[in-house]
């Protein structure tokens, strides 16, 4: 009876060890596939609007709602590519991005948050506000890895509209990011 108790306690064992394994083994496998599958991974650390008139025109909801589409549309069209997949930036990792430096301005901060969260390339875009009429937006991408940024871009805007900001982020992409190489 003894003998037949420890066969089954260490058959149990065995079971326990190789459901383990095999879970460890899908985990990576669903964390590592979807990267490859979708080209390099990017952490898009955020959209920041620099609002150089902040105590005469305050940020308002419509360009925080703004910040938002620009990120879905620059995430969006990155995927549909199939060259960049996204990594997911948790919310504790955004509170701290947020309550921390600029983006650009943190003296390599963005590395840091690309190596905490495995992803190849780190992406962060910028507006500045000078005015209601005057605006800019940046897209800046950084190879992990290398600690070196491999994407600057910027275009002018005129207007502070939905449309603006939507066609201003369209246009990087389409005409700088992912444009056919010549």
């Amino acid at each position: 009876m003894v003998d037949c108790t420890a066969a089954m306690a260490t058959h149990r064992n065995t079971v326990r060890a190789v459901a383990l394994l095999l879970g460890l083994v899908a985990l990576t496998a669903a964390v590592v596939v979807p990267a490859q599958a979708g080209g390099k991974s990017v952490a898009l650390l955020g959209v920041h609007l620099q609002n150089d008139n902040e105590m005469y025109e305050p940020t308002s909801d419509a360009e925080r709602a703004r910040m938002v589409t620009v990120a879905e549309i620059f995430k969006h069209q990155l995927s549909a590519s199939e060259r960049y997949s996204f990594v997911e930036v948790p919310p504790d990792v955004q509170s701290k991005i947020a309550a921390g430096r600029t983006m650009g301005e943190c003296g390599g901060c963005e590395i840091e948050y690309g190596q905490s969260l495995g992803s190849e390339i780190v992406a962060w875009i910028t507006v500045q506000k000078i005015s209601n009429l005057i605006l800019n937006m940046n897209v800046y991408m950084a190879d992990v890895q290398a600690k070196k940024i491999l994407f600057v871009r910027s275009v002018d805007i005129r207007g502070n509209t939905d449309e603006s900001w939507t066609r201003s982020i369209r246009y990087l992409i389409k005409n700088y990011l992912l444009a056919p190489s010549k």
